[in-house]
């Protein structure tokens, strides 16, 4: 049956709202596919505002991958806006998607892509918005599965409750597999109805119904085991990995956004995955094995995603971006390429010790020079053993040095705090790096016009890293050595008005140490605190920390245990029978490393350290050198 566009009865509210281009749709390289030709329908979800989910490499790739499949079509939504949502409400129009502006409860599944905690109240609000129940166990046959992926659904536990299934790791074959399920699923006749073919997802193996698994509790509140509920539901889910990102070149067609957006470029993922092994870094650990895409693959799909976008720029993408073995070839390839036009090059992950100024030279070939940044993490060097960040000072100054006398006027070094193990002392010795770093500048350049920023976050212990046993610090300790570490950097005469200093407090940390590492009883904090207005909690304007807490109060949820309680080696974690690949013994080594401030290499360059990945998946770490090489392109 053919599903009418909620447009007629959305214009008008649209003069009325703030930015309402965001909410039109019809961008260059959007998709809308005929309603009833289609046998499988997905709605994207980015749950965050279109200016923020649009750029998003996960939902894109996605998008376009489903829009290629015959048979199936894909749309976007996004979090709408409150003075949106108030209007909505009042009247009567449903969550839609931005393409056809259909209602999001017409479709079979509604596929959320998170990549913060922080984007949970807006799921609710979407699915409310969207006419559906709250709760997975009150929609009926007509309401659509909605599927939780992204980093955060590494451990889904706190929305447990409000998802009907998840994915973990790399999505571009399983949504796929997904398709085909359900496909086959209707043809038959829906046997089962909604449960049928839940069952039929999580049978698989590759699917995560929380649904299909019951949790048992100690006396004292820590979890006794996690346990199948249905026949043929597997004990544990594993991750999905995509081991060959040249059969992957997506996207081809990247969506050139209406309105103003945090990335106007075209994205390319060099490479996935990363085996630095830095303890805090929950994505470098969810992603490995390291798969390489090749130099002509990328060459092929800059060339490609420019033409499609009409972009200026090109972001090489990864989590690590100078860590790509050929990484050097690839920026001189690109920018002999396009040298004279003004297409220019950035690689926004770039590690203190991957870094020189050949490469940097190369991405400002086309006039181009925009701040550095780069990430020493820790303040002090016993910090960085800690954390496994193995970038000394003297790597870190004869960096931005270099830089500077390159012409670089601007670095920013992003740091955290809150760290386990950490003193007053590792954050105050931030301020003295910082002095370290514009005294080398000057000396090196002869100019007093040096300029640092100093920019920090809190920390916030993650699943499936060494640190998921970890006490997190509370966010007195947190604003207390963030006010010294102030106090430090402005009375300092000689250097204090050349570092700019942006930070965090810990309040929202808090929140997210309780939404990272939660378990299914964290799900009722979260819809109180939707019922109490919480909405784009990743957004300082709009969260409110006093909100949470009046809300765990409420529905019993002790904040504290969940957050700044150190775990037990034995203890069941709510993520343990979700498999990211990593063995949990090893994983608990690492951190009785932390502790003692051991390091650990790269094991790209060593022996393995038997993290488990690569037994696990039956599969090794895939790097260059190719020896192929990106051949020039005339370029009109």
């Amino acid at each position: 049956m053919s599903v009418e566009s909620l447009f007629p009865r959305l214009e008008p509210l649209l003069p009325k709202v703030g930015k309402p281009i965001q909410y039109v749709g019809g961008e260059l390289n959007s998709v809308v596919k005929d309603w009833d030709e289609a046998q499988v329908r997905w709605a994207l979800m980015y749950p965050d505002a279109y200016e923020v989910g649009l750029p998003n490499q996960g939902i894109q790739i996605l998008y376009e991958i489903l829009n290629e499949l015959p048979g199936t079509l894909a749309e976007r939504t996004y979090a709408v806006w409150p003075d949106m949502e108030a209007l909505m409400r009042a009247e009567g129009v449903p969550q839609f998607t931005v393409d056809a502006h259909r209602p999001v409860r017409a479709f079979d599944v509604l596929g959320v892509s998170f990549a913060t905690e922080l984007g949970y109240t807006n799921l609710l609000t979407a699915i409310d918005l969207a006419g559906m129940p709250l709760l997975a166990a009150d929609r009926g046959e007509d309401d659509p599965i909605v599927l939780a992926g992204g980093h955060a659904a590494f451990n889904p536990e706190p929305i447990a409750d409000f998802i009907d299934a998840a994915v973990l790791g790399d999505g571009e074959q399983i949504v796929i597999a997904i398709t085909e399920v359900i496909r086959e699923w209707k043809e038959e006749g829906r046997p089962g109805g909604r449960e049928g073919l839940l069952l039929r997802l999580a049978e698989s193996g590759g699917v995560y119904v929380p649904a299909f698994y019951d949790v048992e509790y100690h006396p004292d509140g820590r979890i006794k085991r996690v346990v199948p509920n249905r026949p043929g539901v597997p004990w544990r889910v594993h991750k999905h990995t995509v081991m060959d990102l040249d059969e992957w070149p997506y996207p081809k067609k990247p969506l050139v956004p209406l309105a103003e957006t945090v990335h106007e470029r075209y994205s390319v993922e060099i490479f996935r995955g990363c085996t630095r092994g830095c303890r805090f870094c929950q994505a470098g650990m969810i992603t490995r094995p390291v798969r390489e895409r090749s130099i002509t693959t990328i060459g092929d799909m800059v060339e490609v995603g420019l033409a499609e976008s009409g972009f200026s720029e090109v972001g090489l993408l990864s989590l690590s971006s100078a860590d790509h073995s050929e990484i050097a070839d690839i920026t001189k390839g690109l920018a002999d390429r396009y040298e004279g036009t003004n297409t220019g090059l950035s690689l926004p992950s770039t590690r203190v010790d991957a870094f020189n100024i050949e490469l940097a030279n190369e991405l400002s070939r086309n006039g181009r020079r925009s701040g550095l940044t780069f990430a020493p993490e820790g303040g002090s060097e016993r910090m960085r053993k800690v954390i496994n960040k193995m970038v000394t000072e003297e790597d870190l100054i004869r960096t931005v040095t270099a830089a500077y006398s390159q012409g670089w006027r601007q670095v920013k070094l992003y740091f955290m705090c809150g760290l386990p193990t950490e003193t007053d002392e590792d954050v105050l010795a931030i301020a003295d790096l910082a002095k370290k770093v514009i005294k080398a500048g000057r000396e090196a350049t002869g100019s007093r016009d040096i300029r640092c920023t100093v920019s920090i976050g809190g920390f916030v212990p993650k699943p499936h890293t060494p640190f998921q046993w970890a006490a997190q610090c509370d966010y007195e300790t947190i604003d207390r050595r963030l006010a010294a570490l102030k106090d430090a950097l402005r009375a300092d005469k000689e250097y204090g008005k050349a570092i700019g200093y942006r930070y965090h407090d810990g309040k929202p940390s808090i929140v997210e140490g309780l939404l990272s590492r939660g378990d299914r009883r964290v799900g009722a904090v979260i819809r109180a605190v939707w019922e109490d207005g919480g909405r784009f909690d990743g957004w300082s304007e709009h969260f409110s920390y006093e909100r949470w807490m009046r809300a765990a109060e409420r529905v019993g949820v002790d904040v504290d245990w969940y957050t700044t309680r150190e775990r037990e080696e034995n203890e069941v974690l709510p993520w343990d029978h979700l498999d990211a690949g990593l063995d949990r013994e090893w994983l608990w080594q690492d951190w009785q490393d932390a502790l003692n401030e051991g390091e650990v290499e790269d094991c790209r360059w060593t022996p393995c350290y038997d993290c488990g990945v690569c037994p696990t998946m039956g599969t090794e770490i895939q790097i260059g050198p190719t020896g192929k090489k990106l051949l020039p392109l005339f370029v009109k």
